[in-house]
């Protein structure tokens, strides 16, 4: 035996339409912010790729080495 179906009623179809709708748009924006976070991270890692070759040039050329501990000149 099958339960017959409750008849549609079209305010509740419409509520869910709604809801549907709602539903897709802030999937869209949640997509959106997630793609730009990962364009972030992306660009925050070549910077960081590029800081740390920087420091590895300036260190294998001597210009890295800590500056003695004096005090300026203006103490």
């Amino acid at each position: 035996m099958t339960s017959p179906e409750p008849p549609l009623d079209p305010r509740r179809l419409t509520d869910l339409e709604e809801r549907l709708t709602y539903q897709q748009h802030l999937i869209d924006q949640l997509n959106e912010v997630v793609l730009g976070q990962a364009r972030q991270l992306e660009r925050l890692g070549r910077e960081l790729t590029n800081y740390v070759a920087a420091v590895e040039r300036l260190t294998q050329h001597g210009q890295g080495d800590d500056l003695p501990h004096e005090k300026p000149p203006h103490y």
